[in-house]
């Protein structure tokens, strides 16, 4: 029995990397799966930093189907330091990475079917980061706490989540010593291992599991690093 059979499922930057595999799994399971991504695709090519083109999207789909089971804001924003990163390309990614998310789920607010869940894929940087990555990291920190306002805006109507990836390697390159081995897990995380919560919390198993975010990162941000511990050596510049 195909466990989403006649759903109707929205995907965000859906045409490579961890989107397009969350579409395939979805539709191995029977869904209908509308895509919109800024590269080539077979349902909508768009920008979704622009309002038009999220309008445009969301009356295609409703034109299409009438209505909406699960709404994935999946797309990546840009990601940019404080160095050399514009005014205009922050507001870009943050466009990107937050406002697409909320302005496609109040285009489809009225529009979602009982049990309805909306999908919000984060980052492991919404808590930790690197030096030059604020507008990536500001994006995944923003989809990350509204998910929860959603969750409680949508209550009753619609369950909404958050998932947090760490290194998800999208290349199929198979990492082999200390990038593989610095995880807990023993390994760096595939997009399969994405799409499988996706599903999960799309389904009716997690009905009660509403407003959270869950990180699949391999263990790495429970992993206390201090100077010298365990081989890790920090380098002053």
């Amino acid at each position: 029995m195909k466990r989403f059979l006649n759903k109707v499922v929205v995907i965000t930057g859906a045409a490579q990397g961890i989107g397009k595999c969350i579409a395939q799994e979805f539709k191995k399971e029977g869904a209908s799966v509308c895509i919109i991504d800024i590269q080539d695709n077979d349902y909508y090519v768009g920008d979704i930093s622009k309002k038009e083109i999220l309008e445009d999207f969301a009356q295609k789909v409703l034109s299409d189907y009438g209505y909406v089971d699960i709404l994935i804001n999946n797309a990546a924003p840009l990601s940019k330091g404080i160095t050399d990163c514009s005014y205009e390309e922050f507001c870009y990614a943050l466009n990107t990475g937050v406002t697409a998310a909320f302005y496609l789920s109040k285009l489809f607010m009225n529009h979602f079917r009982e049990g309805a869940s909306i999908i919000n894929i984060s980052s492991s940087r919404d808590r930790m980061s690197q030096r030059e990555t604020e507008s990536y990291t500001a994006a995944k920190g923003g989809i990350h706490a509204l998910t929860h306002a959603l969750a409680v805006s949508l209550s009753h109507r619609v369950r909404v989540n958050s998932i947090s990836p760490g290194w998800i390697d999208t290349q199929g390159f198979e990492w082999t010593g200390a990038d593989a081995f610095q995880h807990p897990s023993g390994r760096v995380g595939n997009p399969l291992d994405i799409a499988n919560m996706v599903l999960f919390l799309c389904s009716d198993q997690t009905s009660f599991i509403n407003g959270e975010n869950i990180c699949i990162d391999g263990g790495m941000t429970k992993q206390m690093i201090y100077h010298n511990d365990e081989g890790w050596m920090y380098q002053t510049k």
